[in-house]
């Protein structure tokens, strides 16, 4: 007689909550100039600094995190014996509704709806590559991503605002609902093929960075990666970075193509320093975790927070700030943030968008999972 041994358990990664929580940071950081001011920050230090550390860095993070834990959740579908097929397009099309919500009423910025369209083509393409083969197209698309990048700012394309649509921006940052709403679905609506198109070729082969971390199953193994962390700090720190801060003081064209390389590999030396700390010190990672747990509340309630403030929701102070005091705002805001995510986990199991998205991708007789089977 055989036995048949269930698939295996799906643990929890405080690794990966811990480095989605540290993200979350980082991404306040850029995405809180748009909200303050739709032109963005005003040529200068708080600027440049944002641009060498911030810009381009940490939504590396997450889209290499969105690609590992799909692999986690495919697995946590095997063992439950039901399609990670069907359950992976319900949470991406949740993901799609969820953005174009966030999109049209909060923040122009969005990067939901196009984490659950990029996350459908990873589904169709990801599961039929090994990790070899998953970083070889990686490596092709972002090349050619790169190229594309580097040549239409080498022709000279300008994105620099006049002051005349910086006031006509501001006026509809602070205007009422109505009004802001109609521009932002319009502003959506028209970038979307750009977006998308964008997404293909920048966001995708970092999902599929992370399907191959997560195939190989990486980040469950610290025996493994940690001896490599040290040479990717030296990589991201001492090459990435030079990079990066080069090309936010100069603006010189010729490094944007290098600029987006380099933007990979300080991400992965932010990283790299954030799980060799976590190793020596866990309660670092206990810091981030809950926040990580509950990613896409506090990414939702970043942008609430941010509306409150900056747009005619509430204050309408956009473009009536320094980008010091914005900055500042924005690591109070995250500091915050942490503390309640803390708080909250201790008594709940998920945030009320985690409800929200596994409510669609489950089943409302689902909300509740065993607690040794749990998706990242």
């Amino acid at each position: 007689m055989t036995v048949e041994q269930a698939p295996p358990v799906v643990p929890r990664l405080r690794e990966l909550d811990a480095l989605r929580g540290f993200a979350l940071g980082g991404v306040l950081l850029v995405n809180i100039e748009i909200m303050s001011d739709p032109s963005g920050f005003a040529p200068g230090a708080a600027r440049t600094l944002s641009e060498a550390l911030f810009h381009n860095k940490f939504y590396v993070l997450f889209s290499f995190l969105f690609g590992y834990s799909l692999t986690m959740q495919l697995r946590s579908a095997e063992r439950a014996g039901v399609s990670g097929r069907g359950r992976t397009v319900r949470r991406c099309l949740a993901l799609m509704a969820i953005g174009v919500v966030h999109a049209v009423f909060f923040f122009t910025g969005d990067v939901l709806f196009g984490y659950g369209a990029i996350g459908l083509v990873l589904l169709v393409i990801g599961r039929r590559l090994r990790p070899r083969a998953a970083l070889w197209v990686a490596a092709a698309l972002y090349g050619i991503g790169t190229l594309v990048i580097a040549v239409m700012t080498a022709a000279g394309r300008e994105d620099v605002v006049s002051l005349a649509e910086r006031d006509r921006l501001l006026d509809i940052a602070r205007a009422g609902w109505r009004t802001a709403a109609a521009w932002r679905w319009e502003l959506f609506a028209g970038r979307l093929p750009t977006f998308l198109l964008f997404g293909l070729f920048n966001v995708l082969p970092l999902f599929l960075v992370g399907l191959a971390a997560g195939t190989a199953r990486l980040l469950e193994s610290p025996e493994r990666y940690l001896p490599w962390l040290p040479r990717v700090q030296w990589v991201g720190f001492g090459a990435g970075l030079p990079i990066s801060a080069s090309n936010a003081i100069t603006q010189w064209p010729p490094l944007a193509g290098p600029a987006m390389i380099a933007g990979p590999l300080v991400a992965a030396a932010y990283g790299a320093t954030l799980l060799r700390i976590s190793h020596n010190h866990p309660r670092v990672a206990e810091f981030f975790a809950p926040a990580g747990r509950i990613a896409a509340t506090v990414y939702i309630g970043q942008s609430l927070i941010t509306s409150l403030i900056f747009t005619g929701y509430g204050l309408a102070l956009a473009g009536r700030m320094t980008d010091w005091t914005v900055l500042a705002i924005a690591v109070v805001l995250y500091t915050a943030q942490l503390a309640l995510a803390s708080r909250w986990t201790r008594r709940h199991r998920y945030g009320p968008i985690e409800y929200l998205l596994r409510a669609i991708t489950y089943g409302p007789g689902h909300l509740r999972p065993s607690p040794r089977t749990v998706d990242s």
